[in-house]
């Protein structure tokens, strides 16, 4: 999986800060955490924003254990739930720093990114053995852990690469949280397995980005709110735009970025931002390519290895690509998880026929290009005979000069089935009534799309990825 770390050279492989380690040291340090976590079949990791917490991982992955990243925010029920189901018999930790509950209870290792020892990495781990269990974020019940396997991640990120043209020349910089596919995986084990390294800035900062980029930095990892605050500061600070122009790739992830967005980066710094589509389960399904059309509201083509379709109710495959008709995203390939752990009838459920049912809805373009509308359970909203994806309303919502933020959801009508709510955080002197919105939407989209209720927000729930929390908005 880190082909990097077998014959490792002397550049920066994981910097945080005036803090780093080179690719050598990163291995030397990688042996002393395999040889004191030999044996064990799961470790969890106290997944701080830190050299600990990627030396943990690390050495983990070298020695063939399984990784359960913990979010070091997470609450005591969820805590609980975590460690009972994926029962780890270590607990890595960054020295001195003292753990909750029953993460306290466990065997503890202490990990020192100092401490180095000498000689050649263990032997590849088998491929299909679970290398991380990933929990997801329990949006319908408790969260589940995500079984998966080395195959899927070097699978992945390879396509990532080729989509990208990603190679060792590429120095990544990033502020998400190292508890998450995204960030972890991707963001660090990326950089590593490629050969040019990440640049962590622990929080996310827009001029500290820019100083990165202006640096050796040529890539960025982002998620939506990232963006919207990096444009409002390119468009204020023309120097902080000029770094930003710098750069060979800005990637956004982890949910839609709004095209108002899309739009004000590019107009401060002529980049156009690559969005992909990917969870938990699968990681990376789709991207936009380096190369490719870096359209607005897509999130780009099947990467290599990746098979998807869309399904309609009936569990029929849509055909033909017409950009309108919506069907449920189901994925396969190498980059698919192993399972549930502890959850037989969750996997079965989810992996039926070799396909990953995502719950997630989108469209084709006649190119092939995805389009997400939003989740089946929570952004499919049935109203007057027509299926509608919330993701489509809300970013002609944001459109409108009026509209800072936005969430739509469907609530029970007795004419309609359902009909759709707008939850708008206006723009700072503004207050748009529901007909002025519904005419917009209707002017860009179609009338049977138009908000028929708004509600006013002073901010929306969002976690710590950035995706807001409707669930949190009552529905």
């Amino acid at each position: 999986m880190l082909p990097t770390l077998r014959e490792p050279s002397d550049r920066d492989a994981v910097r945080f800060g005036d803090r780093a380690l080179t690719f050598a040291e990163l291995a030397g340090a990688a042996r002393v955490v395999a040889a004191r976590v030999a044996g064990a079949r799961r470790v969890a990791v106290w997944a701080t924003a830190s050299l600990e917490t990627c030396v943990a991982v690390v050495g983990a992955l070298v020695a063939g254990v399984a990784v359960v990243p913990v979010n070091p925010k997470v609450g005591a029920r969820e805590l609980a739930h975590i460690v009972g189901d994926s029962e780890p018999e270590l607990v890595l930790v960054a020295p001195g720093v003292e753990l909750p509950g029953p993460l306290a209870e466990l065997e503890r290792v202490e990990v020192d990114p100092a401490a180095q020892e000498p000689g050649p990495l263990p032997g590849p781990p088998d491929p299909e053995q679970p290398a991380f269990i990933v929990y997801t974020s329990g949006t319908t019940g408790p969260p589940k852990g995500v079984l998966m396997p080395g195959r899927a991640i070097a699978s992945n990120l390879d396509a990532l690469a080729e989509a990208w043209g990603w190679t060792a020349d590429d120095v990544l910089v990033h502020a998400l949280p190292l508890f998450h596919v995204h960030g972890l995986v991707v963001g660090v084990l990326g950089p590593i397995r490629r050969g040019g390294g990440v640049r962590h800035l622990g929080r996310f900062d827009p001029h500290a980005i820019g100083a990165e980029l202006a640096g050796p930095a040529t890539m960025m990892f982002g998620v939506p709110t990232m963006y919207h605050r990096l444009a409002a500061e390119c468009e204020a600070d023309p120097g902080l735009a000029a770094q930003v122009a710098r750069a060979r790739l800005l990637v956004s992830g982890s949910a839609a970025l709004p095209a108002s967005d899309h739009a004000r980066i590019t107009r401060a710094t002529g980049q156009a931002v690559v969005e992909r589509y990917g969870m938990t389960e699968t990681l990376m399904n789709t991207s936009v390519r380096a190369d490719g059309d870096r359209r607005p509201g897509t999130v780009g083509l099947p990467l290599p290895g990746v098979e998807l379709r869309l399904v309609d109710d009936a569990g029929d495959p849509v055909e033909g690509f017409d950009g309108e008709t919506v069907g449920e995203v189901q994925v396969r390939g190498e980059n698919l998880f192993l399972g549930y752990l502890n959850r037989p009838d969750a996997t079965a459920e989810a992996l039926r026929g070799g396909w990953f049912h995502t719950g997630d809805m989108a469209v084709r373009e006649p190119d092939g290009y995805v389009r997400i509308v939003g989740r089946r359970a929570t952004d499919l909203i049935k109203s007057g005979g027509y299926k509608i994806g919330a993701g489509e309303i809300e970013n002609a919502l944001l459109e409108h000069p009026g509209v800072a933020e936005v969430a739509v959801t469907g609530e029970p009508d007795d004419d309609l089935g359902e009909r759709i709510v707008a939850w708008v955080v206006c723009a700072e002197g503004a207050r748009p009534g529901v007909e002025e919105l519904g005419e917009h939407v209707a002017a860009l989209l179609s009338p049977h799309k138009r908000p028929r209720v708004v509600r006013y927000l002073d901010s929306l729930p969002r976690n710590e990825m950035g995706k807001v929390t409707k669930r949190a908005l009552g529905v």
